[in-house]
């Protein structure tokens, strides 16, 4: 399969450009000309082609060709440029990608959402009405970044309504890492940590999501967490929850150091675990 990665150049980028190289696929890697791979004698599978995803015209031409693509492009954090810069940039990338993939008749499409596309790390105080999370929960979603996702999702949902071939997951990832972090308990006190519910998903297994999400058996908009299964921190969940967020109920059960985010569904959908 011939797939477009737009940000290839970026953590789960550089992961899923090696992952589907690897599974035999050809990869037409996007990105900003100063943050394409560097280096000499790329693979014949390879192909890097420099586009601005905001830049519509160009992102048509770069896509043209392809047969699916993975929309990884985007400001990953609210406080890397203004507000207004993150929101629009973020927005307007993946309308960009959903419009260009439909006009040139590309039908599989992978989008990088975010755990936080409900809100959650970048949030003042997080809102959350249950443990562990699901896709059913609520946004309350405040701050730029986070407000972008959520509008990503959005917009493969009106897409996935307008046109009935089409199958687009939305990957909610969480703090992609090269490697697994080592376990700390006193990542426990970290204020960003508690925000975020000590989550995190590696880039192997993200990149691996993303390529499942382009083969899986499904048509519409399926929105999947995809997170690893445990937490940062060597301090129980059940413990961690009753500290910081005693009047949040728990749907099922929060095990030894289980994660809070429920990925049933990417198992379900996509065949996915994070097994690693």
């Amino acid at each position: 399969m011939r797939i477009a990665v737009t940000g290839g150049a970026g953590t789960v980028g550089r992961s899923l450009v090696r992952y589907a190289l690897a599974e035999g696929h050809t990869v037409v890697e996007i990105d900003r000309p100063s943050a394409l791979h560097a280096g000499t004698d790329p693979p014949a599978e390879l192909v890097r082609r420099p586009a601005d995803v905001t830049d519509y015209p160009a992102l048509l031409r770069v896509l043209d060709g392809c047969e699916a693509l993975v929309h990884l492009a985007a400001y990953p954090k609210p406080w890397d440029e203004p507000d207004h810069v993150v929101h629009n940039v973020n927005v307007t990338a993946s309308y960009n990608a959903l419009r260009a993939a439909t006009e040139l008749g590309i039908a599989r499409i992978c989008l990088a959402s975010s755990v936080n596309a409900i809100g959650g790390g970048y949030s003042r105080k997080p809102r959350f009405d249950y443990f562990p999370l699901d896709e059913r929960h609520p946004s309350y979603n405040e701050d730029p970044y986070s407000l972008s996702k959520w509008l990503g999702e959005a917009q493969a949902d009106s897409f996935a309504r307008r046109y009935e071939n089409l199958s687009i997951a939305s990957l909610r990832l969480h703090a992609v890492l090269p490697t697994r972090p080592a376990v700390r308990p006193e990542v426990r006190y970290s204020a960003l940590a508690v925000r975020d519910l000590w989550g995190y998903t590696l880039a192997r297994p993200a990149a691996r999501a993303c390529l499942l999400a382009l083969t899986a058996d499904f048509t519409g908009h399926q929105v999947c967490y995809v997170v690893a299964p445990q937490t940062t921190t060597g301090t129980p969940s059940e413990e961690l929850r009753r500290e910081y967020y005693p009047d949040v109920p728990v749907r099922g059960e929060l095990r030894g150091n289980q994660g809070f985010f429920d990925c049933t569904k990417a198992e379900r959908v996509l065949g996915w675990c994070h097994d690693e």
